[in-house]
């Protein structure tokens, strides 16, 4: 095979607080024949989207290429100029971020985003730039092809955004597209179809790719080669079936082994069942003018009845768009339930979040799903943090400073990160400053919004192990919205099952081999495996069940 990228003796250097330079990325090399997908692997901050970035000529804010050559298509992107790099960016190279809502402007329509790489480059018509855009939206099992790219990016799902993020990099018959974790925010079902629609589309253009996860169980499904990153070092490379079956890396061997989480057991369950901390009673929630019924014209959620116990924890799971955010959302108080009861330790609170005290607010905290869009960039971590203990606890700077530091510590950051900005940051970093902020509100219940999608499975490992220690020490109850089985296996008492925002079925952890809902089966079966032929083999048919569901 011709290879279509070479990377040799890659290096950069990022600056750190007091002005020294240091090495984050030292002597890479790697090809990439044309064609093919090579996944970059490795724990947060291991360089993983650093080394990705170069492939479009790109540095991190702080950081500069020092060191090797970046070769694409002929052309090495370190030395080209700018004017000559935003001609390759688009055309010949393109990239899907991790956080779909930070890339669409939220003021244009999803189309004319799609398509403006194409105007820009005089790539074809704007007639033939719609049509291929419709193609797209059908390829990656987009609902209503032909009618979503006239939405806002507010008014469809953060996997369907995710989705169409992918389109606005394919639209151009790109040689390289590079993907940044572009699955986390999906659901394992609609996981599915889109990872068949990447490899279908990739493999049928000859189109190469680079694929930045932590996922090894979605590198294996669409990957030909893995490189595994740690501290900007590569430890080994080898084709998927080499480094499944047989890593040679200490490192690589303790990724695979930190895959699926330990799932909880019975030392982690209570033996009485304690009083509800929270209480949900026939909630409706959703977006839009209110109907002559009082409801919403779009219902995100449909009468749905939770509980959640003192010192317990509830795992919502379903796929994008069925209602788990927005449950989230109404029992914090952001949006208002339309009907229904929010009961929290005892007391009925406000459906708006205005209509709580500052101590009902402080007790229970929300860490959202996209720390891109959640952190202010303007601020340092310190300012972040610093907000929290200000408002909720009337702290002084000294007293704020000396807690900042133990916040950093119970999340497992270098406290020389306080200065910097999220920008500077790694994804699985900013994640971890976005559950430090909840964290100091000093809670009763924290609502967890997809908080480890951003994270690879050893940190991620390690936070739900902080998340169990946490618990203990404080007393902490969480919701846990994911669609990451293992991870609401690892931690959660209960797990409610989610589709059309409605509740079809709550079942423990001990028993999600043997779900009776035909959603569940289908959801529970859908949890991507260590094998690269997983995927190929996998007979469903998703609409079937969703048809079901619908009736």
């Amino acid at each position: 095979m011709v290879n279509l990228v070479g990377i040799r003796d890659l290096k950069v250097e990022a600056t750190t607080d007091s002005g020294r330079r240091v090495e984050i990325i030292n002597g890479v090399s790697f090809d990439i024949a044309e064609g093919e997908i090579v996944a970059l692997i490795g724990e947060s901050g291991s360089g993983k989207t650093t080394i990705a970035l170069t492939l479009m000529g790109h540095a991190r804010p702080g950081c500069r290429i020092s060191g090797g050559s970046v070769s694409v298509a002929g052309k090495d992107m370190v030395t080209l100029s700018e004017k000559q790099r935003a001609r390759v960016r688009g055309t010949e190279v393109t990239y899907v971020p991790q956080s779909a809502a930070a890339a669409f402007n939220p003021a244009a329509t999803i189309m004319d985003q799609v398509i403006e790489i194409t105007r820009i480059h005089q790539l074809m018509s704007s007639d033939e730039a719609r049509a291929k855009a419709v193609d797209l939206f059908r390829a990656l099992s987009l609902p209503e092809p032909e009618t979503i790219g006239s939405r806002y990016p507010h008014q469809v799902s953060g996997g369907q955004l995710q989705r169409l993020s992918a389109a606005m990099a394919l639209i151009g018959d790109p040689k390289l597209v590079i993907f940044d974790e572009p699955t986390t925010a999906l659901d394992v079902t609609t996981q599915i179809e889109v990872l068949r629609a990447f490899k279908s589309v990739m493999k049928a253009g000859g189109i190469a790719g680079v694929y930045v996860s932590h996922d090894l169980a979605v590198v294996a499904q669409i990957a030909d080669r893995i490189v595994v990153l740690r501290g900007g070092e590569m430890q080994e490379t080898g084709t998927t079936q080499e480094i499944l079956n047989g890593a040679k890396h200490p490192y690589t061997r303790e990724l695979l082994a930190a895959f699926e989480p330990k799932p909880r057991g019975a030392a982690d369950t209570a033996d009485t069942v304690p009083a509800p901390l929270l209480t949900i009673e026939d909630l409706v929630a959703g977006y839009g003018p209110r109907q002559a019924d009082g409801l919403p014209l779009v219902r995100a959620v449909e009468h749905v009845t939770l509980k959640v116990e003192k010192g317990r924890n509830l795992g919502i799971i379903g796929e994008s768009g069925c209602g788990k955010s927005t449950l989230a959302r109404a029992i914090a108080g952001i949006l208002p339930a339309a009907v229904g009861k929010v009961v929290f330790d005892g007391k009925e609170l406000g459906p708006s979040a205005r209509e709580r005290s500052r101590e009902q607010l402080r007790e229970m905290q929300i860490v959202f799903q996209y720390a891109d869009t959640a952190l202010n960039p303007a601020k340092s971590v310190e300012d972040i943090l610093a907000r929290p203990l200000a408002f909720y606890h009337g702290m002084n700077a000294k007293a704020r400073s000396a807690r900042i530091d133990e916040l950093l510590d119970m999340v497992r950051l270098p406290r020389n990160l306080r200065h910097r900005r999220p920008t500077e940051l790694s994804g699985g970093q900013k994640q971890r400053v976005n559950f430090a902020r909840a964290l100091a509100a000093e809670p009763k219940l924290i609502l967890c919004d997809e908080i480890t999608s951003a994270l690879d499975a050893v940190v991620a490992t390690a936070v739900i192990d902080l998340l169990k220690e946490l618990q203990r020490e404080l007393g902490l109850s969480y919701i846990f919205i994911s669609h990451d089985l293992s991870v609401v296996e690892a931690i959660c008492d209960e797990i409610v099952v989610m589709y059309g925002g409605r509740k079809v079925e709550e079942i423990t952890p001990a028993k999600v081999k043997t779900p009776q809902h035909p959603y569940s089966q289908l959801l529970f079966s859908s949890v991507p495996k260590l094998d690269p032929a997983w995927l190929d083999g996998l007979e469903q048919d998703p609409e079937l069940v969703r048809a079901y569901c619908r009736r």
